[in-house]
């Protein structure tokens, strides 16, 4: 069999994955021990190499199904990293992915089998390699990404309350929102489902539970219609 680009440079391509959820009103990333050489047991985000049979989205799949157990999340590319010498190991270029999830779908148990856990993002210190630029970047995404689109409710169970939500864009901004504002906006939008039930967990009132429409949301963005957060 004829052998193509046989006198080109080998380079090795790998995946890393942010893997992002909300809890306690704050982001958090997942951070694992590298499990093999080099630096072997430097804080490291989590990826892995590209496969000969998978595409980029696929490998991004496959290692947020690894380490969180769960299937189908959001997730976007945020950039490629290809810098000579950014891995002491071998010349490696780094396509860079951040994944949402809901973290009461989280699979706990793998955090002991990979070494992982979950770290506020204003707390992770050093990483290994690169990894710090590569989640200044996806943050600086996110944000954007959020002023225009309701990514942010992949982060979110599915019925939440209003304050919840706040607290979500507050923490992915890193700045207080006005209230009433945030609520114009969030409900003038109509992608909103209104719930009948109450979450009374933190005054007797309660505050009422909604649900994000997906399929209303499509529709819109399908019809050229503009959202800002």
């Amino acid at each position: 069999m004829e052998r193509f680009y046989q006198h080109e440079d080998k380079v090795l391509l790998s995946v890393d994955c942010i893997i992002l959820g909300f809890k306690e009103n704050a982001i958090h990333v997942l951070i694992a021990r590298r499990k093999f050489e080099p630096l072997k047991g430097e804080r490291s985000l989590l990826g892995g190499f590209v496969r000969k049979a998978e595409s980029l989205n696929e490998t991004v799949a496959r290692v947020v199904l690894e380490y969180t157990g769960i299937e189908q999340v959001y997730m976007e590319q945020v950039g490629t990293y290809g810098e000579v010498g950014r891995d002491i190991g071998e010349r490696v270029v780094s396509v860079v992915y951040y994944a949402l999830i809901d973290m009461e779908l989280y699979d706990k148990t793998l955090e002991e089998r990979h070494n992982a856990r979950w770290v506020n993002i204003r707390e992770v210190g050093t990483l290994t390699l690169d990894h710090n630029q590569f989640l200044a970047d996806t943050l600086r995404l996110m944000r954007r990404r959020t002023a225009t689109r309701p990514v942010g409710f992949n982060l979110l169970p599915e019925k939440f309350t209003l304050p919840q939500l706040q607290s979500l864009y507050e923490a992915i901004h890193q700045q207080p929102l006005d209230k009433r504002n945030f609520r114009y906006k969030m409900l003038e939008m109509d992608i909103l489902e209104k719930l009948e039930e109450k979450d009374k967990s933190s005054s007797r009132k309660g505050a009422y539970y909604y649900r994000f429409n997906k399929e209303k949301y499509d529709r819109l963005l399908h019809d050229g219609y503009f959202f800002s957060i």
